[in-house]
């Protein structure tokens, strides 16, 4: 039997892979890749991202993401109510996401960041749906607002401290692990890898963003007009890479990933 394997983030509707998109799919499939996920970032793409997963007998994720809400609709909040209201029992939604905080980028206005963050997070509790959190140098400010808010789901792409990782556990959410694992300078996202409870551990690819090491290109080749350009595809080599750092036999790791992306997100079992 092939081992199979859930892709908990991936942007499958970016622009990125217009030009291929069904052999992309049809690439995942064929390395094992059972599950995929495909969030929501802005209030353009919700109907959007639903379309797909249903093309593709996939999943999908509603939310606004952070880096978007400035110049997002002025009634996408709403919008996002009406989706959830219109959608809400759709077993092929499992979350309300990408949502959270950007605290990188510089220039964003971080008050409407937690507008639209705190909001969200209440959207996801009235809905009874888990969330997929964007964490980018913001997760204490995250932390604080899901004590008071209590929901469960994903911390995407983490790559926090070790306290922060412990205290998303201790409120019930996985953490996202991906293509940034595999660089050997990635040391503090490589010692979280190896070192969390396995049971805290989702996979995930962020494609067509954050490719593994071995699809890297240098500022030069970029320069030059090469490209990068992540799938779903990659993550079962990807997992290996976390199955070395840990230890684990592949087929014991890719089991124990499926049951915590399950746990993460419950209505991922409505695909056998």
């Amino acid at each position: 039997m092939q081992t199979c394997w859930t892709d908990t983030h991936c942007h499958l509707d970016a622009g990125e892979f217009d030009a291929d998109r069904d052999a992309v799919v049809e690439r995942s499939r064929a390395a094992g890749v059972a599950r995929v996920v495909i969030p929501g970032v802005c209030s353009a793409n919700l109907q959007t991202v639903r379309d797909m997963a249903h093309r593709y007998g996939l999943h999908y994720a509603l939310g606004l993401h952070p880096l978007y809400v400035e110049r997002d609709a002025p009634d996408a909040l709403q919008r996002l109510r009406a989706a959830l209201e219109t959608h809400g029992n759709d077993p092929r939604l499992v979350a309300v996401g990408e949502i959270g905080l950007d605290l990188f980028v510089k220039g964003l206005d971080v008050s409407i960041q937690e507008r639209f963050y705190v909001a969200q997070l209440e959207l996801a509790q009235e809905f009874g749906l888990p969330v997929v959190l964007h964490v980018r140098r913001s997760a204490d400010q995250l932390l604080k607002h899901l004590r008071r808010i209590r929901v469960t789901g994903i911390a995407h792409a983490f790559n926090g401290s070790e306290q922060q990782a412990q205290t998303f556990v201790d409120l019930g959410f996985r953490l996202g692990f991906g293509g940034a694992m595999t660089f050997d300078r990635a040391l503090q996202i490589r010692r979280l890898a190896k070192e969390l409870p396995i049971e805290a551990i989702v996979l995930e690819t962020d494609a067509p963003d954050i490719p593994p090491h071995w699809l890297y290109k240098t500022a030069e080749q970029r320069a030059a007009g090469e490209r990068s350009r992540n799938e779903p595809a990659e993550l079962p080599r990807i997992a290996r890479e976390l199955a070395q750092l840990r230890g684990m036999d592949i087929d014991t790791l890719a089991r124990q990933t499926e049951r915590n992306a399950l746990a993460a997100l419950p209505r991922l079992a409505s695909q056998p």
